[in-house]
């Protein structure tokens, strides 16, 4: 991952420690944001903590996450493509979340897919800050 993150970096927006990504506030909790960047040629995001996993339950719609230390994902508005670094926990399994998007028909709901081909949408105040 790290080359591909080097590999948009030169013209890439580079911000260090926090930053207000302009998603759904508490999409992506990751602790201790140590750098996010944003290509907006090519619409490459990325976000580096200094953790090397984070996981996090959204306890409103009982799902556990985990977070690798670099996230990268295709951004566009109201969706999030190619991602990396991002799994949920569905029984027993662990499984790669790959796009997540906010229909513009519904923007109350937040649909994520799996590589797997599943999918769920959830309201999108259970990723609210603190829940």
């Amino acid at each position: 991952m790290a080359t591909q993150i080097e590999s948009q970096r030169f013209s890439a927006e580079v911000v260090t420690g926090d930053a207000t990504l302009g998603l759904p506030k508490g999409l992506l909790p990751m602790e201790d944001t140590q750098e996010f960047g944003y290509n907006r040629a090519t619409g490459f995001m990325w976000l580096v903590q200094r953790k090397k996993k984070v996981e996090h339950t959204f306890k409103k719609i009982k799902q556990t996450v985990s977070y690798v230390a670099e996230v990268t994902a295709f951004a566009e508005k109201g969706k999030l493509q190619k991602i990396t670094g991002v799994k949920t926990r569905k029984l027993m399994l662990w499984l790669s979340v790959v796009e997540v998007y906010v229909p513009e028909a519904s923007p109350e709901k937040v649909t994520f897919k799996t590589g797997t081909g599943l999918s769920d949408t959830f309201d999108g105040t259970a990723f609210a800050l603190g829940e």
